[in-house]
C-alpha cells in the first residue's frame, strides 16, 4: 500500500492537484448548443445531477476554452452521456466543435443538435451560470431526457476506458 501525501494546493503546483482530482473517475459527455455561427459541441467530464425536483443538472466548462463564451451564453443545450464504444465521438468534439457532419444527428425543438446512440441525453434550458474559478458552473433545467442501457465511457487518471462492475 502506498502512503497518502498531504499537500497544500497552490498556483505553483497545479499538476499535483490535477493528479489527485484524476483519482475520481467520471463519465464522458458531449455538450451541444447553437451559437451565432451554427451548431457547436464540446467534450466534457464535469457533469453532475443536481436536483430531481425541479429536474436540474450542471456542467462546468473551462474559461480557457475557445468555446466557453458560446456555452456560457447558451439558453438551450443538450448533454450527451457517452457509451463505452463512443470514444471516437468524444475525441471528435474535443477537436472539432463545429463539425456536425455525422450520421444520425437530429435537432431538438429549440434547434440544439442531438447526437445518436448515447447512453443518455438531457435537453436543457439554462437556469443559472455561477462563477467557479477558472471554470463556470452552468445549471440547466432538464426539459426532456432519454436513456438506454449500456456501459459508460469513463475518464480517470488522464485515461479513457470502460467500467467493470464488481462481482456480487
Amino acid at each position: 500500500m502506498t502512503e497518502t501525501e498531504t499537500f497544500i494546493p497552490d498556483q505553483g503546483d497545479t499538476r499535483r492537484l490535477r493528479d489527485a482530482l484524476g483519482a475520481f473517475a467520471t463519465g464522458v459527455c458531449v455538450v451541444t448548443t447553437q451559437d451565432g455561427t451554427g451548431p457547436l459541441g464540446i467534450t466534457a467530464n464535469s457533469f453532475s445531477s443536481l436536483s430531481l425536483d425541479p429536474p436540474l443538472v450542471l456542467w462546468s466548462p473551462a474559461r480557457a476554452s475557445r468555446r466557453f463564451a458560446a456555452f456560457a451564453a447558451a439558453q438551450h443545450f443538450a448533454i450527451h452521456v457517452l457509451a463505452e464504444d463512443q470514444f471516437a465521438l468524444g475525441r471528435h468534439f474535443a477537436l472539432h466543435g463545429q463539425d456536425f457532419a455525422l450520421p444520425g444527428v437530429t435537432f431538438s425543438p429549440e434547434n440544439v443538435p442531438l447526437l445518436p446512440g448515447c447512453l443518455a441525453c438531457f435537453e436543457c434550458r439554462q437556469e443559472a451560470v455561477h462563477e467557479g474559478g477558472d471554470h463556470a458552473l452552468i445549471i440547466g433545467r432538464v426539459l426532456r431526457a432519454a436513456s438506454r442501457a449500456g456501459a459508460p465511457l469513463v475518464f480517470s487518471g488522464g485515461r479513457y476506458g470502460g467500467f467493470l462492475a464488481a462481482a456480487g
